[in-house]
């Protein structure tokens, strides 16, 4: 049998899978991310870790095809990290490096969401179609481009950073990326929490959402927006309204058959695609009109498929 390592590289931890050539997973674990000095560690930690599922699988070098990993920064097409911030990363070929440390010849490095982005496009929600757009609502907003089942990478390695789209003009704060009105600072779990707080302050509109005495997450606000609370309808209208608009701008650029959508929001389910599909089908052109709306299925294993994916490709 031959075999291959799907690795996705987190700030937190390194989720790591074993699959066979047919890219059905065989076994999944983690190991820390060691960020100190400046992630000196962080690549011999992963080549100790695939040599030790090699000792004990048995499993010859000239048996694995290769290595597949994503990592969260910009990574260009020959496997250069361009600057990563919070592993303490410079410029320097990833592929490269790990080549050296594994002995494995094939090694292929993407950006962490463009890489889920494939693995969803190959084996969960994307399933089907060969362009996709993946959307991440999580702490930011993440997305990954999948054209013609090939990451849509771009020049450094940034395409896809749909996060930062200005959809609001008009906006005073700025955004952790330098920017002020970006899609992020209102369709993230941040986003949410950000603006229902906001809401809860400036208005006296009875809503179920005064019973908490936390800050609101994306499942109490759903949840209110469900019971046709009229303070979460506000909420989930600014919302829904910006992520549609600004789905509709990638749509006008990259023309997907497909929207994906992922991260802790969309684990709301359906009424999430539905709130968001009706407002992009208000601001897309025609000719855009109609595209399907997923919800991602392989949650934090889609980097892993992604990587793999990869290799495969």
């Amino acid at each position: 049998m031959k075999y291959i390592y799907g690795v996705d590289l987190g700030g937190t931890t390194v989720k790591m899978g074993l699959f066979d050539q047919e890219g059905n997973m065989l076994e999944k674990w983690e190991i820390v991310t060691r960020k100190e000095n400046n992630g000196e560690l962080i690549l011999p930690d992963i080549a100790k870790a695939i040599a030790d599922k090699n000792e004990e699988k048995s499993i010859d070098k000239s048996d694995i095809i290769g290595i597949g990993m994503g990592v969260p920064g910009p990574i260009t097409e020959d496997g250069r990290v361009l600057k990563c911030a919070n592993l303490g990363w410079g410029i320097f070929s990833v592929a490269d490096e790990l080549r050296k440390l594994t002995g494995v010849e094939k090694i292929k490095v993407g950006n962490d969401a463009n890489v889920a982005a494939l693995g969803e496009q190959w084996r969960g929600g994307g399933r089907g179609f060969d362009s996709i757009v993946m959307v991440t609502l999580g702490t930011g907003v993440g997305g990954g481009i999948i054209l013609n089942g090939k990451i849509l990478t771009g020049s450094n390695g940034a395409a896809g950073e749909i996060g930062h789209l200005l959809v609001n003009p008009h906006e005073k704060r700025t955004c952790g990326c330098g920017k002020k009105g970006c899609l992020e600072q209102y369709s993230s779990a941040t986003g949410i929490t950000r603006m229902s707080k906001e809401k809860l302050e400036q208005t006296d509109t009875p809503s179920e959402l005064r019973q908490y005495d936390h800050p609101i997450t994306g499942l109490e606000l759903f949840k209110a927006y469900k019971n046709n609370d009229a303070l979460a309808k506000e909420i989930v209208d600014t919302f829904s309204s910006y992520l549609g608009k600004g789905l509709s701008h990638v749509a006008a650029v990259v023309d997907p058959q497909a929207f994906v959508i992922g991260g802790g929001v969309s684990k709301n389910g359906q009424i999430v695609l539905d709130v968001v599909q009706e407002k992009y089908e208000q601001d897309v052109m025609f000719a855009l009109k109609g595209k399907e709306f997923r919800l991602a299925e392989l949650g934090n294993d889609a980097g892993m498929y992604g990587a793999v994916r990869m290799v495969l490709s």
